[in-house]
């Protein structure tokens, strides 16, 4: 499975709320366009049909990300043993 990079995911995430918001304040057929674009990459990105799945999935994607792992290269304070 891929999973997609948490870095497009969050500027997805924040032009979608950016351009949701300037949809509530004023209607503009050219945001309105661009938020129908980038409702439409996220939901491909998040492989969702429906944005409000899309929106869930990159929070739990970013959720993710934010969790540190711990594996072979780390100590319990989380640093590198890499020389």
């Amino acid at each position: 499975m891929i999973v997609p990079d948490p870095k497009v995911a969050r500027t997805l995430l924040t032009r979608y709320a950016t351009l949701r918001i300037a949809q509530a304040e004023r209607e503009t057929p050219q945001a309105a366009r661009e938020l129908q674009d980038v409702t439409y990459t996220l939901c491909v990105l998040m492989g969702t049909p429906d944005v409000r799945e899309a929106v869930a999935a990159a929070d739990a994607l970013l959720e993710s990300a934010a969790t540190p792992v711990q594996d072979a290269e780390h100590t319990e304070n989380g640093l590198s043993l890499a020389v």
